[in-house]
C-alpha cells in the first residue's frame, strides 16, 4: 500500500477507521463523498485526479469505480469515463418505490432477528446522527441516517437485502441532492428511534407502519441545498490532502524566508 493511502487509512475523515485493500479504501472514501452529498450527481470521475488524490494506479481507481457502478451510483460511460450517476425523474420514483419495499421487508427480520449488540449501535448511531446536525455537520448527518439504514438491515441478517439496500440508499442521497430544495430541518433521529423502540417491544405492525412513515417523510421533506456537493474532485477530498504530509523545509530556506 502506498504511503499516501496508508495515510488516508489511518485519518479517516469523520473518525471512521479504514481498512481493506487499495481499492477497498478509495471505494469507502468516494461513497461516504456520495453519501454525504460532496460529490454532486453527473460530476466526472477523473481516473488521472482520483489516483493523484489517493497516490494510487488507474488500476486501482477502476476496481473501486466498477464497485460503485456495480451498485448504480456511478456510470461508466464507453471511452469517456466515469461520472457520479444523476436519475432521471422516473428513475428516482422507480428507486424510491424500490427502497420503501426494501425497508418493509428488511423491519420486518430486523423484529425477527433482533439483539442487544446490534440494537446499541443502532441507539449510538442515531445519538451520532442528532449530535452532527446539531453541531451543523449536515453531511455527516445524512450520511449517519443512511448507515443507520444500512445497520438495521445487517441485523435483519439477509445478506442480498442488504446488498441491495446498499445501493438504494446511496442513490437515494444522489436524488435528495439532484431534486431536492429549500430549508426544511432534519430530523430523521427522532423517527429513528420510534422504530427501535417498536422493534425492542417486538412490535412489528408499529415498527413497519413508523418506517413507511418515515420513508414517505424521505420522499417530501428532505429539502437539501446543493451547495455542499461539487464537481471539484481535488475540493470534495480536500481533507485527505491536506493530512498528507508537508515536506520539511531546510534550514536554508527557513533563514532565506526569515
Amino acid at each position: 500500500m502506498t504511503d499516501q493511502l496508508q495515510q488516508f487509512k489511518k485519518q479517516p475523515r469523520n473518525g471512521k477507521s479504514r481498512s481493506g485493500t487499495q481499492d477497498e479504501i478509495v471505494y469507502a472514501h468516494i461513497f461516504d463523498a456520495i453519501l454525504e452529498q460532496r460529490l454532486a450527481p453527473g460530476t466526472k470521475l477523473s481516473e488521472e485526479a482520483l489516483g493523484e488524490i489517493f497516490g494510487v494506479s488507474r488500476t486501482i481507481i477502476r476496481r473501486a469505480l466498477s464497485r460503485l457502478a456495480h451498485e448504480q451510483v456511478v456510470l461508466l460511460r464507453p471511452n469517456r469515463g466515469a461520472v457520479v450517476a444523476s436519475p432521471s425523474i422516473d428513475e428516482a420514483r422507480q428507486i424510491l418505490f424500490a427502497r420503501r419495499t426494501v425497508e418493509r421487508a428488511i423491519t420486518e427480520l430486523a423484529v425477527d432477528n433482533a439483539s442487544a449488540e446490534p440494537m446499541a449501535e443502532l441507539r449510538e448511531m442515531v445519538k451520532e446522527e442528532e449530535a452532527s446536525f446539531a453541531r451543523g455537520d449536515r453531511g455527516a448527518g445524512i450520511r449517519l441516517s443512511g448507515e443507520f439504514h444500512l445497520k438495521l438491515a445487517e441485523m435483519a441478517k439477509n445478506a442480498p437485502l442488504v446488498s441491495f439496500q446498499r445501493s438504494l440508499v446511496s442513490q437515494t442521497s444522489l436524488i435528495i441532492a439532484q431534486y431536492e430544495s429549500g430549508g426544511r430541518s432534519h430530523c430523521s433521529f427522532d423517527e429513528h428511534n420510534e422504530i427501535l423502540d417498536a422493534i425492542e417491544k417486538g412490535d412489528k405492525e408499529k415498527a413497519v407502519t413508523l418506517m413507511m412513515h418515515h420513508m414517505a417523510h424521505i420522499d417530501d421533506k428532505l429539502n437539501l441545498e446543493n451547495d455542499a456537493a461539487s464537481g471539484d474532485l481535488h475540493a470534495v477530498f480536500s481533507h485527505l490532502l491536506s493530512s498528507k504530509k508537508k515536506p520539511r523545509r531546510s534550514k536554508a530556506d527557513a533563514d532565506s524566508a526569515a
